[in-house]
């Protein structure tokens, strides 16, 4: 079953959102401020994507990002009324994966959500059978999204594990951003600086000596063995 959790304190926005995903055969669940809606979280993680507005009452999408990115990985797209790049890229920056501007056309948020979910499944669908794949200290188990760092488990959001994994997958390669722009989100958003905000967002909870993960100026990123080798 795929759960979508919207969250708007507009009530016809909301509204209007979860009788266009429920058409769609999605179920939908409403929260029409920040706190309900980490409530709804914290009770329930299991959701397949989160459509979640930025202005809100009581909790802005923003800090809700921030507060429940550590136990949620599904795709979150965020809701704005905002259309500064600064905006969007500390959206992204919290671990937000796509942002749309209001007003918008529920058609194309419709669009976006089915691209988003389409990526998670084909991911899934291609993975390789090996299970696990070690790289020094750190371990990425494929099939469930998680990451151990020293047999400590590391949260990452979807697009962040993503990343790791196309880098772990092309170990001792020189990647462009391009490239990892493409084999991660390909042409279905467009903000190709989304590669930077990861690779960082990765680096601050794997790899604060940027042991693994170098940045090879003017081409890309290299992911390297490390110096503790497993």
């Amino acid at each position: 079953m795929q759960k979508i959790l919207i969250v708007d304190d507009d009530k016809e926005i909301a509204d209007l959102i979860s009788d266009a995903l429920a058409d769609e055969g999605f179920t939908t669940v409403l929260a029409y401020d920040g706190e309900e809606a980490i409530e709804i979280i914290e009770k329930n993680a299991d959701f397949t994507l989160i459509v979640l507005d930025i202005m809100m009452p009581k909790a802005d999408g923003l800090s809700v990002c921030r507060r429940i990115r550590d136990n949620v990985v599904c795709p979150i797209i965020f809701l704005s009324a905002k259309n500064q790049i600064l905006d969007k890229l500390l959206g992204l920056e919290m671990g937000g994966d796509d942002y749309i501007t209001k007003p918008f056309v529920v058609e194309e948020l419709i669009a976006r959500v089915k691209a988003h979910l389409r990526r998670e499944n084909r991911i899934k669908q291609f993975q390789d059978q090996k299970v696990v794949i070690r790289i020094g200290d750190i371990e990425i188990y494929k099939e469930n999204y998680e990451v151990l760092l020293n047999k400590t488990p590391i949260p990452l959001s979807t697009r962040e594990f993503q990343v790791l994994l196309y880098l772990c997958e092309n170990v001792g390669k020189v990647l462009s951003k391009e490239q990892i722009f493409m084999a991660v989100w390909g042409d279905e958003y467009g903000d190709i600086g989304a590669v930077a905000i990861n690779i960082k967002n990765i680096r601050d909870k794997l790899d604060k000596d940027h042991q693994y993960i170098r940045t090879v100026w003017g081409v890309g990123y290299k992911l390297v063995e490390g110096l503790g080798k497993v």
